[in-house]
């Protein structure tokens, strides 16, 4: 049995015509740690809906574009580069202000499982 996994969900203007702009990888590469998802958000678009999760965190990592990421209260700006880590519990939402698309990752992990990371986690061979 292969110790691997391998997908190819396309370009990122395949991705954008997929329903909801976005590509779920836990199914395609059999993930056990965590869900990501690729995912593009036309211009002047709004997340459909606030959610709250009650396991995961979130990491947004975003590429393209320019928005607001609302947390509960907070707003923050989104511009490439922009790296959002949102906690259990937390609503959120983002909405595209852009003249354009909105390129992001998403990695949904649960919440203070990680015990060990980078080299604490390596060895070399």
């Amino acid at each position: 049995m292969a110790k691997y996994s391998s997908t190819n969900f396309g370009t990122m203007a395949d991705v954008a015509k997929t329903e909801y702009g976005k590509v779920f990888l836990h199914d395609a590469l059999g993930l056990t740690s965590a869900e990501i998802s690729v995912s593009v958000m036309p211009a002047g678009a709004k997340s459909p809906f606030n959610h709250i999760h009650k396991q995961n965190e979130e990491i947004y990592i975003f590429l393209t574009g320019n928005g607001k990421f609302m947390v509960d209260d907070d707003k923050i700006e989104i511009k490439p580069g922009t790296a959002i880590r949102v906690a259990t519990g937390a609503k959120r939402a983002m909405e595209n202000t852009g003249a354009t698309e909105m390129q992001y990752i998403c990695v949904q992990a649960k919440e203070n499982s990680l015990t060990q990371f980078a080299f604490a986690d390596a060895e070399v061979c």
